[in-house]
């Protein structure tokens, strides 16, 4: 049994059901699950003691990427969660008709990248609803739990 961790921010609710969906699907594959909204949680070693840290952010703007409100100050304290050597996913939803569609995900995998985590899975990115994406939100889900 894994600890995992999800820490997601949303502002329309679609990455808030992103994180929902997986966290019943890691749940029921018989792991120790937490989820918590980035606004709620301190930078501060957030990643220790867990298998698996996941990462959802839904992305805004058209001149540049910018990350969800919430994520923002917890990404600006990306250093201090301690990610080095810890497996971490990313996943968010955006709109394909902005420049930087899901550019948040990049974002966030590149600096987990550079802090020396492990990146698994791939990056999810949905564009729109994320209802309609179910299937491929369970098949990132097991990507990432078979990388556990």
């Amino acid at each position: 049994m894994a600890k995992i961790y999800i820490v997601y921010g949303s502002t329309t609710g679609n990455t808030e059901w992103v994180a929902g969906q997986l966290e019943a699907q890691m749940k029921a594959a018989g792991h120790d699950v937490a989820k918590a909204k980035a606004a709620d949680v301190s930078a501060d070693g957030l990643c220790g003691g867990k298998d698996l840290v996941a990462f959802g952010c839904s992305t805004w703007g058209d001149e540049e990427i910018e990350l969800q409100e919430d994520f923002i100050p917890l990404f600006e304290a990306f250093d201090k969660i301690g990610a080095k050597g810890v497996k971490t996913a990313v996943f968010g939803c955006g709109d394909e008709d902005y420049k930087y569609f899901c550019g948040a995900v990049d974002a966030i995998s590149d600096k987990l990248a550079e802090l020396g985590a492990s990146v698994v899975g791939g990056k999810l990115k949905i564009n729109g609803d994320p209802d309609g994406a179910k299937d491929a939100i369970k098949s990132w889900g097991d990507g990432v739990l078979a990388a556990l």
